[in-house]
């Protein structure tokens, strides 16, 4: 099997996480189980501690003191602005707004890969784009109801940084993948992002009261904390080794899709022409996006014999 579809296969996996992650973590805040913050220190305590363990066990690699401050820089966008926001977010707006919110991430992605390295900004990845955009969007609205009120209207904001912050992640740390294993970078990201959001939500987790946690609840949090924070930030750091950016982002668009699939599956769902058609719509935007752009053939010019 090749790197490449390796890659496929891990943004795959990591699409069907997230597609689930909305709802599953939404059962945790909604009841006040754990406030936002103190679910993101969570979340980073647990990415911190396992791929400590995972970096101790298999890989060993020291870091270049002169890559740290770029490792701070993904800290920032890929942990700390990044899961705040997404979680805060999430406790005012509905999974549907969100959902939505989340599909400009390949778009911005397009943008800052376009502005931080240079990345040529193709015609087929705008139409995949445009595509998978189109797919997702009439797939999370058709049949449901947007809600705009004051406090949703403070939640989707959030939800808006958290997705131009997801993006400049995506992007930036690219850039680490080249030089070093996938698990030695995320262990330093997350080795600096467990201090950035300690201060914010150290009190909301002093707070939670565990002996109210049931079974469902339980489930959830380890769906988090495992699931939707160890395994999707780890696949997405390997895919980042082969595939660029705009790849990556583009399978945010599957996510509404397999969530559909999996309550089809769960029989909580109809299957109709428009889901059909929206599914049909993702997928060409994936295609487009990932597969390489035809590159017109370069006019050499003729060769001339250099005279010593």
């Amino acid at each position: 099997m090749s790197k490449n579809v390796r890659a496929h296969i891990a943004l795959f996996i990591v699409a069907l996480i997230y597609g689930g992650n909305y709802s599953v973590a939404k059962l945790v805040l909604d009841d006040n189980y754990i406030q936002p913050l103190g679910f993101i220190v969570m979340r980073a305590m647990s990415g911190l501690v396992l791929f400590w363990i995972a970096h101790l066990m298999f890989i060993r690699e020291d870091v270049d003191k002169k890559d740290f401050p770029l490792i701070i820089v993904c800290a920032i966008f890929g942990i700390a602005v990044n899961q705040m926001f997404f979680f805060m977010g999430l406790k005012y707006t509905t999974p549907i707004n969100a959902s939505l919110i989340m599909t400009t991430t390949p778009i911005l992605v397009l943008l800052t890969s376009a502005i931080i390295v240079k990345e040529k900004i193709t015609i087929q990845k705008m139409i995949g784009i445009a595509f998978g955009a189109i797919g997702a969007i009439v797939l999370i609205s058709f049949g449901k109801e947007l809600s705009f009120n004051q406090s949703q209207i403070l939640g989707d904001v959030m939800i808006l940084i958290n997705a131009i912050s997801y993006g400049i992640y995506l992007v930036l740390v690219k850039k680490l993948m080249t030089r070093y294993h996938p698990i030695t970078v995320i262990k330093w990201i997350f080795t600096i992002g467990i201090f950035m959001v300690l201060p914010f939500g150290i009190g909301d987790l002093k707070a939670v009261q565990w002996t109210d946690f049931n079974q469902t609840i339980w489930l959830a949090v380890i769906y988090v904390l495992i699931g939707a924070t160890f395994l999707t930030y780890l696949l997405n750091a390997f895919a980042l080794k082969v595939v660029n950016a705009s790849v990556v982002s583009i399978y945010i668009y599957l996510q509404p899709l397999l969530a559909t699939l999996i309550a089809l599956l769960m029989g909580k769902d109809e299957l109709g022409f428009v889901k059909i058609l929206a599914a049909i719509f993702i997928f060409i935007g994936v295609y487009l996006v990932s597969a390489p752009s035809k590159q017109p053939p370069n006019k050499t010019s003729k060769s001339h014999k250099i005279s010593k």
